[in-house]
């Protein structure tokens, strides 16, 4: 009996020195958590403050300027986007890049975004000439800054500038090549942009002032892509499928030009002429082929560096010296010069 009172004493004790240790290892493992947690919560809010304080300038301005445009899956808006902050970082600014999607909506909560950060200036590809007009207010009155490029809006003395290619100019260029190809004869199909996009416009008008001029070509069908490559080709299938004798198509933008290039290619149509507008690499490359005549270039890249630029001089000495409306002409390529085309810019 004495025996079993000592075992059980001696289980007793080794039970109580154990759940002593496992006391000390939760407790020392707690206090570790804790202090790893706390640790890094301060890191992360050191970082935040560094990152916000790259956007301040020793004198307490503002170091960012927003750059807002469309999807950059069209490969024009993405240059854009990078033409304008190579510029913007080069000049010595932190960039913040947004997409708005064609969306007013989505817009406008992109200028509040820009708003709330104080930026020191915009540079936008905008949503809708109308719709847009009232964000660039917004901006204004904040104290912000707006220059646009690519599209303008329906109103002047809102943004600083409005920087954008001779559309009209540029469709013209490519509706002369267009009737030369074709003869100055036969039935043609015109594709065009974004009905709330005052360049889509501006483009069929260009097209028209030169090719309603020859009688013996005739328009069979006029439709809008939306500037969307799948629309181009989905709408030249159905306009083929009545229309088996098109000889040309002519369209608002290069990414509808390849939709209608693949959709009479997979139709089996041949020397068809077909033109875009914009100076993609992608049509640069069709035209290379054969598969598309030409294109009028307009130059992205050094429009969006000029609005960096602009801006700049603007948040430096509160102006830019140039008119708030500025037009920069477009480049007819076709074969003989497309080899000189990269990124919506000709080499030297």
């Amino acid at each position: 009996m004495k025996n079993t009172k000592k075992i059980l004493a001696s289980v007793l004790a080794i039970a109580i020195s154990m759940a002593a240790i496992f006391t000390g290892c939760s407790t020392s493992t707690a206090t570790s958590s804790a202090a790893q947690s706390k640790a890094e919560a301060s890191k992360a809010a050191s970082s935040a403050a560094a990152s916000s304080a790259a956007w301040i300038k020793a004198d307490g301005a503002s170091n960012i300027i927003v750059i807002i445009t469309p999807s950059h899956s069209n490969p024009f808006f993405k240059t854009e986007a990078d033409a304008a902050e190579a510029k913007a970082k080069e000049l010595g600014y932190q960039t913040l890049v947004l997409v708005h999607d064609d969306d007013p909506t989505k817009q406008s909560e992109l200028f509040d975004t820009a708003i709330s950060k104080k930026a020191a200036a915009i540079i936008c590809d905008n949503a809708g000439a109308d719709a847009t007009v009232a964000a660039v207010k917004k901006a204004r009155d904040a104290g912000i800054p707006t220059f646009l490029i690519d599209r303008e809006i329906n109103e002047t003395g809102v943004a600083i500038s409005q920087i954008v290619a001779n559309n009209y100019q540029g469709a013209k260029l490519g509706a002369e090549k267009f009737v030369e190809a074709m003869g100055e004869k036969g039935n043609y199909v015109e594709l065009t942009g974004k009905e709330s996009d005052t360049n889509a416009g501006v483009r069929s008008k260009g097209y028209h002032e030169v090719m309603d001029q020859y009688p013996d070509m005739k328009m069979v069908a006029q439709q809008t892509a939306n500037w969307e490559q799948t629309e181009a080709y989905s709408k030249m299938e159905s306009i083929i499928q009545a229309n088996k004798d098109i000889k040309g198509v002519i369209c608002g933008n290069d990414t509808m030009a390849m939709g209608a290039a693949a959709a009479v290619k997979a139709a089996g149509l041949k020397n068809v002429v077909i033109v875009g507008l914009d100076g993609s690499n992608d049509v640069r490359d069709a035209i290379k082929a054969g598969d598309i005549v030409a294109t009028s270039m307009q130059p992205a890249y050094d429009i969006a560096q000029m609005a960096a630029v602009q801006a700049d001089q603007y948040i430096k000495t509160g102006k830019t010296g140039a008119d708030e409306k500025q037009l920069v002409d477009c480049v007819l390529i076709t074969k003989d010069n497309a080899g000189k085309l990269n990124n919506f810019a000709l080499t030297k």
